[in-house]
C-alpha cells in the first residue's frame, strides 16, 4: 500500500499544532509541521477566544505543509463545549467566549429550576460542569437574548473550524456528545429539552458520526494558499475521543487518562451508562467512533503546573516543566493533599498561594518552595484518578488489568509514578500527541485506508515505544487515599 498523509489540526486549551499523519498500510508516522499558543483574551470583562488568530495559524500549517508531498485530507479537533454563533449569511456574530469566562456563574442552578437535575442527566448523560454549552446558552439567553435572536446556526469549535476550511455547517457526534444538549441513548438533540428551556433547537446542525467526509477545501483558500482541494473530514471532533481513538489497546476492557490541561479518566464502552449510581458519582458519557461511547470523569490537569508555572514566570522564576519535575522528585510523599477539582483552583491565577491556604484551612503542613507544590499537585491528581477509577469500577462492574495514559501527562515519570502507585494498577505511558495520532487514524477510516478502529489500534500499538510503570507501596498510598477521602 502506498504511504498516504493527513493534515491533523489539534487545538488544545493552551496550545495548538497542524501535524503530518502519515500511514504506510502497517504503521503510523507522524511528524510537526506548525506549533503554536492558545492564548485567551480579555476584553472588558469578558474572556474571548482569539479564534481568528488560531484559523491563520492552522493556514500556516497547511502553506508548510506544500513540502511535503500530496495531502489527502485536513481533520481538526479542538477542546470541549464552546461554539461559535452564525448568522444567516455565515458570519460570525461574536468572538467565542472562552469557558473559563464568568457569565456562567449561578446559571446551573438556574437551569435546574426549569429543568430538573434527574431529567437533565437522564436524557443527556453528561456530567454537571457550569462550563457546558447548555449553561453558556442559558447565559447567553439571560444576558444577551439579540444575540440568539440573530443565530441562525450554533456550531462548536472543530465544527466551526472546519465551516471555515470547507463552508459545510455540521455537527460532529463526539464533540456534540459534550454540550449536555445532546440525547444520549438516540443521538440526536433533545429538542424538547431545548425548548423547555427557551432555546432553538433549530439553531444546531445535523449530527453526523466521526470519520467522514464532509467537504472539500473551500475555493478561495485554495487560491490564497496556493494548494489544490483536499478533502475536508469530521475527525473525532472533541480531542478526548480523538485521545481515546488512539489508546493502544489490544482489547476491549481498559482504563484510561487522557491528561492534558484537563485530566479524563475513564473507559470505552458499547453502550452509555446512565442509572442512579452515575449520576451521584457525576459520570459523564462521550460519543466516540464507531458507535462506541466513553464513560469517564472529568478532572482538572496539567493546569495546575501550568499555571502554576506561569505565576512563578510572572515572579521572574522561568522555571521549564522539566525543572519543576526535578525538583519535585525529591520530596517526601504525601505530606501536602489537596482536591484539585476545588472551586477556588479553576480559574487562573496564584495558584502556588491558593494550594498553601487550601492545605492550612484543612489542617496540614503547608507547601513552600516549587519542588513542594509540584509534589504535592502530582500526587494529588494521582489519589483524584484513583477515585475517578473507583467510580468507574462501580458502574460498570468491571476490573481492569491495566490504566493507560496519554497525552502530555505520559511524559512526567512522577506522575506516570504516582498514578500507578495510586491505582494499584500497572500505568502504560504514551502516546503523548494520543489526540493527533486519534485524529489521523479517524481520517484514515475515512478514506477507506484502515478497516477499523481494532486494526487501527493494534497497528498504533505496534508502533510504538511504550514505558509501563509498575505500582509500589501500597499501604503508604492506601493510607495517603483515606487522607484524601477526608478533605474532599
Amino acid at each position: 500500500m502506498s504511504r498516504k498523509q493527513v493534515l491533523a489540526v489539534d487545538y488544545g486549551a493552551s496550545g495548538g499544532r497542524v501535524m503530518l499523519g502519515g500511514f504506510d498500510g502497517t504503521s503510523f508516522t507522524i511528524s510537526e509541521l506548525h506549533r503554536f499558543s492558545n492564548d485567551p483574551v480579555i476584553l472588558g470583562d469578558t474572556m474571548y477566544w482569539d479564534v481568528l488568530r488560531l484559523f491563520f495559524e492552522m493556514k500556516q500549517g497547511i502553506v508548510k505543509s506544500k513540502t511535503h508531498g500530496a495531502i489527502s485530507g485536513i481533520g481538526v479537533d479542538t477542546w470541549g463545549v464552546d461554539f461559535g454563533l452564525l448568522d444567516r449569511k455565515g458570519n460570525l456574530l461574536d468572538n467565542p467566549v472562552h469557558y473559563r469566562d464568568g457569565r456562567t456563574a449561578g446559571m446551573m442552578d438556574e437551569t435546574f429550576k426549569i429543568v430538573g437535575r434527574d431529567r437533565l442527566y437522564e436524557e443527556t448523560g453528561n456530567q454537571f460542569m457550569e462550563i457546558n454549552t447548555l449553561f453558556q446558552l442559558m447565559a447567553v439567553k439571560a444576558g444577551r437574548p439579540e444575540l440568539l435572536e440573530r443565530t441562525d446556526s450554533l456550531l462548536l469549535m472543530p465544527d466551526l473550524f472546519q465551516y471555515f476550511l470547507s463552508g459545510t455547517k455540521i455537527s460532529e457526534k463526539s464533540i456534540a456528545s459534550t454540550t449536555q444538549m445532546m440525547d444520549m441513548r438516540q443521538g440526536g438533540w433533545a429538542s424538547g429539552l431545548l425548548e423547555t428551556l427557551g432555546l432553538r433547537a433549530g439553531m444546531m446542525r445535523d449530527i453526523l458520526p466521526g470519520a467522514v467526509k464532509t467537504g472539500s477545501l473551500r475555493p478561495g483558500l485554495q487560491k490564497e494558499l496556493g494548494v489544490p482541494a483536499v478533502d475536508v473530514i469530521a475527525v473525532a471532533g472533541h480531542d478526548t475521543e480523538s485521545a481515546m481513538a488512539a489508546v493502544p489497546a489490544r482489547g476491549d476492557d481498559f482504563l484510561f487518562i487522557s491528561c492534558g490541561t484537563w485530566g479524563l479518566l475513564g473507559t470505552e464502552l458499547k453502550e452509555p451508562v446512565i442509572d442512579e449510581r452515575s449520576r451521584q458519582f457525576n459520570i459523564t458519557n462521550e460519543a466516540g467512533l464507531e458507535g462506541k461511547y466513553a464513560f469517564l470523569k472529568n478532572i482538572i490537569g496539567l493546569w495546575l503546573i501550568q499555571e502554576s508555572r506561569r505565576q512563578w514566570i510572572r515572579e521572574g522564576k522561568e522555571y521549564g516543566f522539566g525543572e519543576l519535575e526535578a525538583m519535585a522528585v525529591g520530596q517526601e510523599p504525601l505530606k501536602y493533599l489537596i482536591n484539585p477539582d476545588a472551586p477556588e483552583f479553576v480559574p487562573s491565577g496564584d495558584i502556588p498561594e491558593r494550594i498553601r491556604e487550601f492545605c492550612r484551612r484543612t489542617g496540614q503542613p503547608v507547601p513552600q518552595t516549587e519542588g513542594e507544590i509540584v509534589c504535592c499537585i502530582d500526587q494529588s491528581l494521582a489519589l483524584a484518578y484513583r477515585k475517578a477509577m473507583d467510580e468507574i469500577k462501580a458502574c460498570t462492574g468491571k476490573q481492569y488489568p491495566v490504566i493507560h495514559l496519554i497525552g502530555g501527562g505520559a511524559q512526567s515519570g512522577l506522575l506516570c509514578q504516582m498514578t500507578a502507585n495510586a491505582c494499584g494498577l500497572p500505568v502504560v505511558a504514551g502516546p503523548v500527541e494520543a489526540t493527533v495520532y486519534g485524529n489521523a487514524m479517524a481520517q484514515f477510516l475515512a478514506l477507506g485506508e484502515l478497516g477499523s478502529l481494532a486494526q487501527a489500534r493494534n497497528a498504533l500499538a505496534d508502533t510504538l515505544d511504550q514505558i509501563v510503570y509498575e505500582p509500589h507501596d501500597k499501604a503508604l498510598w492506601e493510607e495517603a487515599y483515606e487522607r484524601y477521602k477526608e478533605i474532599l
